[in-house]
């Protein structure tokens, strides 16, 4: 259930340090968070799969600290091996390499580092490295992996798996690779969920307890606005957690100078953004979409990261919506229950919802969160408003002012630098939850929010949130339903809430 919280990593967290900092920094302000990612370059060599003593004095003791907190944490294991390190010899004298005709392993240059990648398609390889990374990693006390480079850095053309050529195979490998590390929690540590990011994505990974995102994007607003259409492209595919490094991976440039004045004053985020003169307001308008995607993950390469990192402008309405994810965790976890139970995805784009609206078959750039939520994200620098489309078929509340509209029309949102433009289709149910600092917390439904307009209904899920045993029928289900004409709200199955219906249930429109 921490993977549907927030995820906070950047490149990198060089030290023990100064991950505890970032921890503390988040309880201190009482901000949610659930997830801190531990980023490459821990280790003293590429494959020894170690931490450096000197940054990383004591992991075990840092992770059992951490989940004290509340917090899970997460770290990128590499499928790369270099001569020097103290596996290498091994996996070579194995013949587990990705290799050429000859024999010769390939090698990642001009890419990153050099090294030569494991092949997991082979199941000797694979159970071999899964133990590694259990025994060394796994054992400090780490929750998740991270499987960065889950591609060989040049095309497998003239290379070859354990199953075959890479001309045949060609783009198989993230499939067998997070296999490898799904498999591996499945077996080993049965008391647990598996969650692996990964970086690429093959049909059928999806099975594999994996999260994939867009990999190295630049800090642009052009680049913000192509995630759109690729997130629900990849979504359509049937892979449903999809997310991207929000506010972009690369490296700031040094200076760049908007079209428009900025809507977040820059000033006192220097030190981070350089002469980046609307980053903070791009991070800002980035952090709004991030907030509505099946995974809510920031990442990058600015010195800092946090939401305390862009100015004190930029501050509150990062907070804002970090707090909005964790109020909408119970609408958003049961949306995963169903995915679980039927495979399709919850964010889509409008033609899986309307599909006799000709008018929504090629709209790029807004899309359905769950039954309930069109989001539509601002990604144009210094724009305050923007045109949304109601899709006909169904009326629409705007979320921010709970003003009804009617569907088939495009409309002008307001959009201030502090809201992104969201609608609720009537006859939806939005079960609220009470504020929480991470999803290990017992979260109560505060409130259901009851859309008017139409009959409804929507399954609410609560479980343990850490095992498997909902696999066996276990975790609480309440059905709720919403009869419009009647204007009444009833529910059937487990309790969801303590207390009279009439302290909990809100209704817009009635």
């Amino acid at each position: 259930k921490a993977a549907y919280g927030y995820i906070q990593c950047k490149q990198r967290y060089a030290s023990q340090d100064e991950l505890m900092a970032v921890a503390k920094g988040y309880r201190d302000r009482h901000l949610p968070a659930d997830v801190l990612v531990v980023d490459w370059f821990y280790y003293t060599k590429m494959g020894q799969f170690d931490l450096d003593p000197k940054f990383w004095p004591d992991p075990a003791a840092m992770n059992k600290q951490l989940h004290e907190m509340g917090f899970e944490t997460m770290i990128s294991v590499w499928p790369r091996f270099v001569p020097e390190d103290r596996y290498y010899a091994e996996v070579l004298q194995k013949g587990w390499l990705i290799h050429t005709a000859d024999g010769t392993p390939i090698n990642g240059l001009p890419y990153d580092r050099a090294g030569s990648d494991i092949d997991t398609t082979n199941p000797e390889a694979a159970k071999w490295y899964w133990n590694t990374i259990r025994n060394n990693i796994l054992s400090k006390g780490f929750d998740s992996l991270w499987a960065d480079e889950t591609e060989p850095d040049l095309p497998p053309n003239g290379a070859y798996f354990h199953i075959g050529p890479g001309t045949e195979f060609f783009n198989v490998y993230p499939l067998f690779h997070t296999a490898a590390l799904y498999n591996g929690f499945r077996e080993d540590l049965p008391g647990r969920r598996a969650l692996i990011l990964s970086r690429d994505a093959y049909l059928g990974a999806q099975r594999n307890g994996t999260i994939f995102w867009s990999s190295d994007i630049y800090p642009t607003w052009d680049t913000l606005r192509r995630q759109i259409p690729t997130g629900l492209d990849f979504a359509a595919s049937g892979i449903t957690y999809w997310s991207n490094d929000t506010g972009g991976w690369q490296y700031l440039p040094r200076e760049h100078h908007p079209a428009h004045p900025p809507l977040l004053n820059p000033s006192d985020a220097r030190a981070n953004v350089g002469g980046y003169d609307d980053y903070p307001e791009l991070y800002t308008r980035w952090f709004q979409y991030a907030t509505f995607l099946p995974i809510f993950r920031s990442h990058g390469s600015r010195p800092a990261n946090e939401v305390w990192s862009y100015g004190k402008q930029a501050e509150p309405i990062l907070e804002k919506y970090l707090r909005l994810r964790y109020e909408l965790m119970p609408y958003i976890y049961s949306l995963g229950y169903q995915t679980w139970k039927s495979g399709a995805p919850f964010m889509r784009a409008l033609p899986l919802d309307f599909p006799n609206d000709p008018n929504v078959a090629d709209l790029r750039d807004e899309y359905m969160f769950g039954p309930a939520l069109l989001v539509a994200p601002v990604t144009e620098q210094g724009a305050t408003s923007r045109t949304v489309y109601l899709p006909a078929g169904a009326d629409w509340y705007n979320y921010w002012t709970n003003e009804r509209l009617r569907g088939g029309q495009t409309i002008t949102a307001a959009a201030p630098i502090d809201t992104i433009p969201l609608f609720v289709r009537a006859g939806s149910i939005l079960p609220l939850g009470a504020p929480v600092e991470s999803t290990h917390q017992k979260q109560a439904i505060a409130k259901v929010r009851v859309y008017s307009g139409a009959d409804s209904s929507f399954t609410l899920f609560s479980d343990d949130g850490t095992t498997y045993a909902y696999e066996k029928g276990a975790g609480s289900i309440t059905r709720l339903h919403w009869d419009d004409a009647k204007k009444q709200l009833t529910h059937e199955g487990d309790a969801a809430w303590v207390g009279p219906d009439n302290t909990v249930v809100e209704t817009v429109g009635h």
